[in-house]
């Protein structure tokens, strides 16, 4: 199978005094419906990106969970991970694939505003995709209204915001649902995974 990195979202842990990196037993279970194998990144940088440099990856998946430092977010070490290994898997011409936070951080790259947004953290929400009517599951309090080159919107929500991006001229994909969160997994998410990885 192919593998691709994952990385995963910071959790602190008070009582014990410590911050884990957890990653959604549904992450693993959705890629190997994509014919893809993950391989879980630390919150820590150069641990990471010895990882990725030292394994032969089909590309980068960025998962959800924490704001961004920018906007509020208390992950500091999560921030610049994904950082570290977005420019890593540019560097090599590799496929990101961002989900939710993972799309924000990459909007947040090019400048993009993002700000609080209501209504968007619902199991089943109507959107556009190309231009065509589609339901997706959404659970984000930030987004943006508008994109900017090299940016290409490819789906929106009714009230405007950007569910889906793709840079015009990298493997960079984004978008704001949660394809691990569907049960039955939902063919067209499956399908784009495997164009994006190129997996069998």
């Amino acid at each position: 199978m192919t593998t691709v990195a994952i990385t995963q979202r910071v959790a602190v842990i008070p009582e014990y005094g410590e911050r884990r990196d957890c990653l959604d037993q549904a992450w693993p279970r959705f890629l190997h419906a994509c014919g893809l194998l993950p391989l879980p990144m630390p919150n820590v940088a150069d641990v990471a990106l010895e990882l990725f440099r030292g394994r032969d990856l089909a590309g980068l998946v960025l998962t959800g969970g924490n704001d961004l430092v920018a906007v509020g977010g208390n992950a500091p070490e999560r921030d610049e991970t994904e950082n570290a290994l977005i420019d890593a898997a540019e560097s090599r011409g590799l496929p990101v694939l961002a989900v939710c936070r993972g799309m924000q951080l990459i909007q947040h790259r090019h400048g993009v505003v993002l700000s609080r947004v209501e209504g968007h953290v619902t199991p089943r929400q109507r959107i556009a995709i190309h231009g065509q009517p589609a339901e997706v599951n959404s659970y984000h309090c930030f987004g943006a209204y508008d994109s900017r080159p090299p940016l290409e919107v490819w789906a929106v929500a009714p009230d405007g915001v950007v569910k889906a991006i793709r840079h015009a001229s990298r493997r960079t994909t984004g978008i704001m649902w949660h394809p691990e969160r569907n049960s039955p997994f939902a063919a067209d998410d499956i399908a784009l995974f495997r164009n994006v990885f190129e997996a069998a």
